[in-house]
C-alpha cells in the first residue's frame, strides 16, 4: 500500500484525509434519530391533525400540553429489564430508553377544550381544532 495516497492533494488540510481514514470505521451518532419524535402536521377543515411516532412508549408515559398555538409532546420509554439468555451477556444495545420531548408552534391557536388525543400502535394522533376568532389581523400602516 502506498502511504502517500492517504494525503489527498485536493484537500486544503492534508491531516483531514489522514483522520478521515483513521475514523472511517467508527460510527458517530451526532444526529441521534432515537432522540427525535417525528411528526406530521396537516391543516384541514379548521383543524390541525398531528401524527407523532412514539414506538415502544406506553400510553400512560405520554404527556401532551397545549398553550395557545404551542404544542409540547413529552414521552418516556422505559427499559423493563435486560434479557440475558442462558448466562450470556448483552454485547450491544442500540434501543433508546429515556425521555424525549418535542415542541412546535402552529399557525393559529388551538381550542384545547375540543382537542382529542389517541395512541395506537406506536403512533400518537392529535386532532386540534382551531380556536374561533383567533384569525390574524392586518394592521394599516400610517
Amino acid at each position: 500500500m502506498n502511504n502517500l495516497r492517504l494525503l489527498d492533494p485536493t484537500l486544503k488540510d492534508p491531516f483531514e484525509s489522514v483522520f478521515r481514514g483513521f475514523l472511517a470505521p467508527m460510527r458517530f451518532d451526532l444526529d441521534n434519530d432515537a432522540l427525535d419524535i417525528k411528526v406530521d402536521v396537516v391543516e384541514k377543515d379548521g383543524a390541525f391533525k398531528v401524527q407523532a411516532d412514539l414506538p415502544g412508549v406506553k400510553k400512560e408515559d405520554i404527556n401532551v400540553r397545549i398553550d395557545g398555538n404551542r404544542v409540547q409532546i413529552d414521552a418516556e420509554a422505559r427499559r423493563e429489564k435486560d434479557i440475558k439468555e442462558d448466562g450470556g451477556k448483552v454485547l450491544r444495545s442500540e434501543r433508546y430508553y429515556g425521555t424525549v420531548s418535542r415542541v412546535f408552534t402552529l399557525s393559529q391557536d388551538v381550542d384545547d377544550a375540543k382537542a382529542v388525543a389517541k395512541y395506537e400502535n406506536g403512533v400518537l394522533t392529535l386532532d386540534l381544532p382551531k380556536r374561533a376568532g383567533s384569525s390574524a389581523k392586518r394592521l394599516a400602516i400610517n
